[in-house]
C-alpha cells in the first residue's frame, strides 16, 4: 500500500492508498478540503471537529441526493403503472430522506449557535 501525503485544510495528513488508486484519494481530499474550507470561511463554526462532521453530513448527503435521483426506475407496466415484481426503490429512498431531515434537525439543535448545517 502506498502513502500519500495531504493537506485538509492547512493540515498534513499521511493516508495510506492502494495502487493505482492515488487519483481517486487526490479526489476525495481536494473536496473534502473544499468541503472544510467552505464551511470555516463562513465564520458561524471554529472548531476543525465540527467543521468536519458538517463537511462530512453535507458531502454524504450530495452523494445520497445523487444516488436517488440516478437510481434505475421500476419497469412499468403497459398500463403506466409499476410491475407487482419491481423494486420499491422510491419507497426506501424517501424514507432515508426523510431520516436523514430527522437527523438534520436534530443535529442542528445540538449545534446550537454554531450555524446550521445546510
Amino acid at each position: 500500500m502506498k502513502q500519500l501525503e495531504v493537506q485538509i485544510m492547512g493540515q498534513s495528513y499521511l493516508l495510506g492508498c492502494p495502487e493505482g488508486g492515488e487519483q481517486r484519494l487526490l479526489d476525495a481530499v481536494a473536496k473534502v478540503d473544499n468541503a472544510m474550507c467552505r464551511i470555516r470561511d463562513a465564520g458561524k463554526v471554529k472548531a476543525r471537529e465540527r467543521i468536519a462532521v458538517l463537511a462530512a453530513l453535507n458531502l454524504a448527503f450530495d452523494a445520497e441526493k445523487t444516488t436517488t435521483t440516478t437510481a434505475p426506475q421500476p419497469p412499468l407496466h403497459a398500463n403506466g403503472f409499476a410491475q407487482p415484481d419491481a423494486t420499491l426503490t422510491g419507497v426506501r429512498s424517501i424514507t432515508d430522506d426523510v431520516r436523514l431531515a430527522q437527523m438534520m434537525m436534530r443535529l442542528d439543535q445540538a449545534l446550537g449557535e454554531d450555524g446550521r448545517l445546510l
